[in-house]
């Protein structure tokens, strides 16, 4: 096969990820329960206890209409809690349900496995390159990120 070049072989591995995302979303759905996208949310929320659907919607850089019908799976499933701000009456606070903070815990099995183990075999100054790099794509694509040099461990 001829070279793609430089953007055009970036994009094809980034489809590869996306296209691997998606696979582990689907064996996620079969093993654990909860999609990809479900347990970042119950991620999330479980580090964040009391975060509004708007917080959410911004930290998963989605529009909240694109939340509602996920959030909704999960509190009928049991797992999140969504009641009314105590300060502010418009306002949904989010929590985990016990059975919520279980999945939150286990980590077996999921995308946040691969990249764990990924980021974990990789130099630090590889992930704050690798960041960078996806971080600034995301805002050409407009998408407004944190700033990349925040560290990515705590």
């Amino acid at each position: 096969m001829p070279a793609l070049g430089d953007a055009l072989e970036f994009m094809r591995l980034i489809w590869a990820v996306d296209h691997g995302l998606q696979k582990a979303s689907k064996r996620m759905a079969a093993s654990a329960g909860v999609t990809g996208p479900q347990r970042l949310v119950l991620h999330v929320v479980g580090r964040f206890p009391g975060i509004s659907v708007a917080q959410l919607a911004a930290t998963m850089h989605v529009h909240t209409s694109t939340l509602t019908g996920l959030l909704g799976r999960l509190q009928r499933r049991g797992l999140l809690d969504r009641r009314r701000d105590p300060r502010d009456e418009r306002r949904a606070a989010l929590g985990l349900t016990s059975a919520g903070r279980k999945l939150d815990l286990s980590v077996t099995g999921t995308v946040e496995a691969a990249v764990i183990q990924v980021l974990d075999g990789l130099p630090a100054r590889k992930v704050r390159a690798a960041r960078e790099v996806l971080a600034m794509l995301a805002r050409q694509l407009g998408v407004a990120v944190d700033s990349a040099d925040r560290p990515l461990r705590a």
